[in-house]
């Protein structure tokens, strides 16, 4: 997997949050977390959404039984650096990773799932309840 993201962060960051592929045209950002154990930075690259104001992304792991470790480094440390493409170019920011819980919870990821159904599939494919994580500017 790491060399799979890997291309997609040199993609992203050398074509101004552009890449092509599977995710040609997608919301994508950057998610820097600090490793739980490690202590070191850790970039992710995921697809992210926007609701009532809101900056959010999913720890989908493609529906597996465990939640991805960018979940676990952000549930360790919060604090979280941003690249987000816009259309002049690259913000980066730093952020506050806070995951929604309940009924909050519910409504962000069916809203979600409802325009990219791959992420209701993700859910039926495992017992555990896929987080939803709120990424708050600092």
């Amino acid at each position: 997997m790491s060399d799979w993201n890997d291309k997609i962060i040199a993609e992203f960051r050398s074509n101004d949050g552009k890449v092509g592929g599977p995710f040609e045209g997608a919301h994508l950002l950057l998610l820097t977390t600090t490793g739980a154990k490690s202590g070191l930075a850790r970039v992710s690259p995921m697809v992210y959404f926007e609701e009532a104001g809101g900056l959010y992304v999913i720890a989908s792991k493609a529906g597996a039984p465990t939640h991805p470790a960018w979940f676990h480094n952000l549930v360790a440390n919060p604090q979280v650096s941003v690249e987000l493409a816009t259309e002049h170019g690259i913000d980066t920011f730093a952020g506050t990773a806070v995951p929604v819980a309940g009924e909050r919870r519910d409504e962000l990821f069916a809203s979600f799932s409802s325009r990219n159904p791959g992420f209701a599939q993700y859910q039926a494919n495992t017992d555990r309840v896929i987080p939803v994580v709120e990424i708050r500017r600092d």
